[in-house]
């Protein structure tokens, strides 16, 4: 039997299956004619409540992988080389965020469409493991305890109070910070209340790092994944209504009305307990290349479907337009081919890395000489470019 303390490749296998499952929702999601969404209908229905599930379960297995290898290795928290990859790794995906809505005709134009400052999954994801970070440095060197305590108390507070601040709008805020807040401007996704999806993946965490020598641990972890997500699942509106009748307070009847949020929790917790439950039979090397490839996949699919940097994807010439056969097909292949790709450049990665670094290395030579043509002149620009080059470089090589 795997051992707790070996690999966890059910969380290879489940981040495959969510980076599967978001490929086929956004490809059949963005293209299907709408005339065919009929929540009647018994498979859309199926279909539409499974792609629910996709982002909670993401965000909580980002949650949850991360902090697993941060705590594994105890010791003096300046001295965890986890902190400066989690932090390196917060950025990139926030860096990646941004580049993957640039569009290079607005940029020859002198414009930033406001697509741009659109916040989406990556963003959040980013922001996330920047917040476990925070989470995890304040409390370094407090009682052990403390830390997961914060982690469910941050999740519980933004599940609990989701009514009230999904009502903000927040224009206080610059309208590039306000974009992670509120969807009023177009953003897909917000660090409130997705960052509680991230920190209860943080704790679950910690709770199994720290039980990773308890007999049966398996078979406990998930008869209480199942038990505590069905009764999420098919409990949590009723004892939210309730509280409302007990206490009478409004929030509560709020949340019954609109119950995502704790009825999805109680969809990962299931999802959770049934790769864990066959966690055996997951440790196929395609599923793990999958399961470790999901960034890579991620910006593969946003370039194919949405057309980053160009504007010409799928979705410019699709959008809305195809019937369900055409679309299942197209999903699968889109899988296929996106799946197909980041696997390619995965293989490659390091002589791609090399490649770039050899043109980046001639470019900062052209640039250097360029800049010392314009120096009489007394022009700069060219030799400023060539210390951004350098800084580029330096971020790609690590």
């Amino acid at each position: 039997m795997q051992q707790a303390s070996s690999r966890l490749y059910f969380l290879d296998a489940i981040r495959a299956w969510a980076i599967l499952m978001m490929l086929q929702g956004h490809f059949i999601d963005g293209l299907l004619d709408p005339l065919f969404r009929d929540s009647a209908s018994l498979p859309y229905h199926i279909w539409l409540y499974f792609r629910g599930i996709t982002a909670p379960v993401f965000f909580t297995v980002s949650g949850f992988v991360f902090t697993y290898l941060l705590i594994k290795k105890p010791g003096n928290f300046k001295d965890n080389p986890r902190i400066k990859k989690g932090i390196r790794r917060g950025l990139q995906l926030l860096m990646i965020g941004y580049l993957l809505r640039l569009n290079i005709f607005g940029l020859f134009s002198g414009e930033l469409y406001q697509s741009f400052y659109l916040v989406d999954v990556l963003h959040c994801i980013g922001l996330s493991i920047l917040a476990i970070i925070g989470l995890y440095s304040t409390t370094w060197g407090k009682q052990p305890w403390v830390f997961p305590t914060l982690l469910l108390l941050t999740t519980l507070v933004l599940f609990l109070f989701e009514p009230i601040y999904k009502t903000w709008s927040f224009e206080f805020l610059p309208p590039l910070a306000a974009n992670y807040f509120t969807k009023a401007n177009g953003s897909v996704f917000t660090i409130i209340p997705w960052l509680g999806y991230a920190t209860i993946g943080a704790f679950l965490s910690y709770i199994f790092s720290k039980s990773k020598n308890v007999k049966q641990l398996y078979p406990i972890s998930i008869a209480l994944g199942v038990i505590m997500g069905l009764l999420l699942i098919i409990t949590s509106s009723d004892a939210f209504l309730g509280l409302h009748s007990m206490t009478g307070l409004e929030l509560f009847k709020a949340i019954e009305q609109n119950n995502y949020l704790f009825i999805r929790l109680g969809d990962v917790l299931v999802i959770f307990s049934l790769f864990m439950a066959a966690r055996q039979f997951l440790t196929h090397k395609i599923i793990l290349d999958v399961g470790s490839s999901t960034l890579a996949i991620y910006v593969i699919h946003f370039i194919i479907l949405y057309g980053s940097f160009t504007g010409l994807g799928l979705y410019r010439f699709f959008h809305n337009e195809l019937s369900p056969t055409v679309a299942i097909i197209g999903a699968l292949l889109f899988m296929l081919v996106c799946t197909y790709l980041a696997l390619r450049y995965h293989k490659n990665e390091a002589l791609i890395k090399a490649q770039l670094s050899k043109n980046t290395h001639e470019a900062i030579h052209h640039i250097t000489y360029l800049g010392k043509q314009l120096k009489p002149l007394g022009a700069d620009l060219a030799m400023k470019l060539r210390f951004v080059l350098q800084r580029l470089f330096k971020t790609v090589k690590r």
